[in-house]
């Protein structure tokens, strides 16, 4: 039995939850995101909460009876508040910024690398060395994030690359010169 599954989901003020032949959607201050839902679920709404219960007893429905709620629970916190993840270039001489729906990063190759802004996500350079992916589903914020990250993947011996702001890049040595044979 999920306990993930079991918890209801709290609505604040200005929500609004739809469940409609297998499709919820939520609306809020920030935007409509909707999820389609398979299997024996059932989300259902009671005033300021909603519940999200399994219509059969099987292992497809316990399967997927907590993912739909933290499914549901992440499409409330984005369309309430939105979610943010940053980045930050390392590296001598590298910078990105913002041009139109492009970002821009010049980041030790030998041209620019252009990455077009997807749709329903807005990308930020509030420093030369920083990027900020933002938007309302989490899902295409995070996956925003890591294609970005792609273009430089930080490497542990200078720690030049594209990183999470959040995430720590263990360091190696290095070689050590002139202590080989005699």
């Amino acid at each position: 039995m999920s306990r993930i599954g079991k918890l209801p989901v709290h609505l604040p003020a200005g929500v609004t939850v739809t469940f409609e032949n297998g499709i919820v959607t939520v609306k809020g201050s920030k935007g409509t995101l909707t999820q389609q839902i398979v299997g024996d679920i059932d989300i259902k709404v009671n005033g300021a909460e909603a519940i999200v219960e399994k219509t059969a007893d099987n292992s497809d429905a316990n399967a997927k009876h907590g993912l739909y709620r933290a499914l549901l629970h992440n499409m409330v916190v984005g369309v309430t508040d939105g979610y943010t993840r940053t980045l930050k270039v390392n590296g001598v001489g590298w910078k990105v910024a913002k041009q139109g729906n492009k970002l821009v990063m010049n980041v030790g190759f030998s041209h620019p690398v252009e990455f077009v802004e997807p749709q329903g996500i807005k990308l930020e350079c509030p420093t030369p060395n920083e990027i900020k992916v933002s938007g309302i589903d989490k899902t295409l914020v995070g996956q925003t994030a890591a294609n970005i990250r792609t273009v430089r993947i930080p490497e542990p011996y200078h720690g030049y690359g594209i990183a999470y702001s959040d995430e720590v890049i263990e360091r190696k040595e290095g070689k050590t010169g002139g202590k080989g044979k005699k």
